[in-house]
């Protein structure tokens, strides 16, 4: 029985294989994508589009492309590239990327990193 851990479910359900990658190979990447998983589980489901991408495989040039789509208070589009030759390093490294670029975007959009918003005025003295 395959299990899939909660943050795999997330990638596999969201994640779109594009070009170079075949059908059989999708558990394994969805594997490799995992760790992002826990960062896109704040948004819902129909928030988060992902897709992959692997041109020129196996050839000098390799490169694969991670793109993210995210629509919440306005639509985000995120991309990871990695030009790494093996294709297990390649997509940890757009993943590491990704995670970092998500991150980022929720740092700028959450009112915690905005001390006016934060801040609670004192009430004044009576008396």
């Amino acid at each position: 029985m395959n299990a899939v851990p909660a943050d795999a479910s997330v990638i596999a359900q969201r994640l779109h294989l594009a070009t170079g990658f075949h059908a059989s190979e999708r558990d394994w990447v969805v594997e490799r994508l995992a760790a992002l998983g826990s960062r896109l589980r704040s948004y819902r489901d129909d928030q988060v589009d992902l897709e992959i991408t692997l041109k020129n495989r196996e050839d000098v040039g390799q490169r694969v492309i991670l793109q993210c789509w995210i629509s919440s208070a306005h639509r985000l589009h995120l991309v990871a590239t990695s030009s790494e030759r093996r294709l297990s390093s390649a997509l940890n490294e757009v993943r590491d990327e990704l995670i970092r670029q998500v991150d980022e975007a929720k740092t700028r959009t959450e009112p915690r990193s905005n001390r006016s918003l934060r801040s609670i005025p004192l009430a004044p003295e009576i008396g």
